[in-house]
């Protein structure tokens, strides 16, 4: 499996008047997560527009078993799970203390931006990207 983490310092504008974070900023650690695995990959957004295909999110779950807070140094881990017919991402992020406080998971879907239709597999650009990241 190829994975990817990276520290986030909790902000004070992400929280609440609990010092919580607030359940829609997760996204946001997510998409971070997202990016250096998808740099890890050598296939980034930039990249793959280049090639022809946007992937939007189709699909997100999070599980919220426990707050993050503000100050707090959060560790954001993206594993890659699935991408022969969809680009599926599990997530965990865990405390400075390592107590795991959500997991996710994203589906995302190639779409041929020349025709703008939904392809039901993914391109053989991500498939070579991914073999030659794998260790």
């Amino acid at each position: 499996m190829i994975s990817a983490t990276v520290d986030i310092k909790v902000p004070f504008h992400d929280v609440d008047m609990m010092n919580v974070v607030w359940h829609g900023h997760y996204a946001k650690y997510l998409e971070i997560a997202r990016c250096v695995l998808l740099d890890k990959i050598g296939y980034n957004y930039n990249e793959m527009k280049e090639s022809g295909y946007a992937w939007p999110v189709v699909d997100l779950h999070i599980r919220y078993p426990g707050p993050a807070v503000f100050g707090e140094t959060i560790q954001v881990t993206a594993t890659l799970s699935e991408w022969e017919d969809q680009l599926k991402i599990r997530y965990e992020i865990r405390n400075q203390h390592g107590k795991r406080l959500t997991r996710a998971t994203t589906t995302m879907v190639a779409v041929d931006m020349s025709t703008q239709t939904m392809c039901y597999e993914s391109p053989q650009i991500l498939l070579d990207k991914i073999k030659a990241a794998q260790p």
